[in-house]
């Protein structure tokens, strides 16, 4: 597992071992940020299950596995909808009827089976409640592990009935001499590290497809908004110019966090407004999944800016 990073390598071994001392049980809900490799982790755990016996089997397992085409192992996410041009947004009780159906068979390969749901916050309530009654019936040797960066979203009732396996965000320095081991230079690691809160994979993204290039324009832009050097609307077209809007407002959001951090001790009137509208550009980017229009949207979050940076008027004398 040398390509796993340390936090990666540390769920692995922590879960192996509970796996080779039968402390593992049926339900498995590998959680926390997004962006951390949890999917990779579940998939070497399968390897890990699947590939017990000799050589050869282990040989052939692990070839069906990186083919994607191990009878015994079963991945569900998001299939196509009824029309067949695009994707679900949920996970629907027939793929749930499949997970049950598939986990009541013998392992064709004769040693276990498993199956991976991801993202398994996306199992909508019917399917959820149908999930239940599998994780509440358990068979030997079958494991069913759902991966989800928002937990809070599955029914309590699932939850409770699955071990937890909790990726976290790992010690800053850890993560800066991860991201410089991918290759990128002590101060752009320090820099996206800063931006992304901590978070080594999103940082590492940002790095390798030039977002903090996109932070910084958003900086400069929101800088220019509130000069009066261009106009919300402009810019709101702009930002919804392309698929960077949501990455946009979050990069928007940060920076009034910022602001705010600095300003706190000398301009409280100042802070509350920030603090106001860091919330007001996170319900925003929200919205972009919506059918609500986005430049819209991005507008009236844009004028609320100019209404954060208005100078108080001068006070006449007396």
């Amino acid at each position: 597992m040398s390509t796993f990073s340390p936090w990666q390598q540390r769920a692995f071994d922590q879960t192996v071992a509970a796996l080779d001392a039968d402390r593992l049980g049926h339900g498995l809900l590998i959680c926390g940020p997004a962006g951390l490799g949890k999917r990779e982790v579940a998939l070497a755990l399968a390897d890990h299950v699947l590939a017990r016996g000799d050589a050869a089997h282990a040989t052939r397992t692990r070839q069906l596995i990186a083919a994607g085409t191990h009878p015994d192992l079963q991945l569900i996410g998001f299939i196509p909808n009824k029309s067949g041009d695009k994707l679900r947004t949920e996970i629907v009780i027939e793929q749930v009827r499949e997970i049950t159906n598939k986990l009541a068979l013998t392992p064709q390969y004769g040693v276990a089976q498993v199956v991976i749901v991801d993202p398994a916050d996306a199992i909508n309530r019917s399917a959820a409640n149908a999930l239940l009654k599998t994780l509440e019936e358990p068979q030997p040797g079958r494991y069913l592990w759902l991966i989800s960066s928002d937990p809070a979203r599955l029914p309590q009732t699932v939850r409770s009935r699955c071990q937890r396996l909790e990726f976290k965000l790992p010690p800053r320095e850890e993560a800066l001499a991860w991201l410089q081991q991918q290759g990128h230079s002590e101060a752009a690691a320090r820099e996206a590290l800063d931006a992304a809160r901590g978070h080594p994979g999103q940082a590492d993204n940002w790095l390798r497809e030039d977002g903090l290039s996109l932070r910084r324009d958003v900086g400069r832009e929101l800088e220019q908004l509130a000069a009066g050097k261009t106009g919300a609307v402009e810019l709101a077209q702009k930002w919804c110019a392309d698929d960077n809007a949501a990455l946009r407002l979050r990069f928007a959001a940060d920076l009034a966090l910022a602001q705010a951090s600095t300003d706190a001790l000398t301009t409280p009137e100042r802070l509350h407004k920030l603090a106001a509208w860091f919330d007001a550009a996170n319900r925003t980017r929200d919205l972009l999944r919506t059918t609500v229009r986005a430049d819209l949207a991005v507008v009236e979050l844009l004028l609320a800016w100019n209404k954060v940076n208005e100078r108080p008027a001068a006070r006449g004398n007396r």
